[in-house]
């Protein structure tokens, strides 16, 4: 069973960035995309349920101090990519 990925407009700008100036983080990026599409609870980038996530919020890291939150919807078997790039908004 493979999951549906989808974003907010937000986390599209930054993977168009992340291709056009850090082709190595893209790449690393799209190989957890496909890892979270296959299995979004296990996997690449030591996935971690965030306390106030009600158990369907993710992170996963891209980089040291980079991360990917996402949503996990079983019932519609899809996955929904909250956020992008730093740990915090205020760093």
């Amino acid at each position: 069973m493979r999951y549906r990925i989808d974003f907010v407009p937000k986390v599209l700008k930054t993977i168009a960035k992340y291709k056009k100036s850090d082709p190595n983080k893209f790449k690393r990026l799209a190989k957890i995309l496909n890892d979270i599409a296959e299995h979004p609870r296990t996997g690449l980038g030591h996935p971690e349920a965030l306390v106030n996530g009600k158990s369907i919020t993710y992170s996963r890291h891209i980089t040291g101090s980079d991360v990917i939150v996402y949503d996990i919807h079983e019932e519609s078997l899809s996955v929904l990519v909250l956020h992008i790039e730093g740990h915090y908004d205020d760093k």
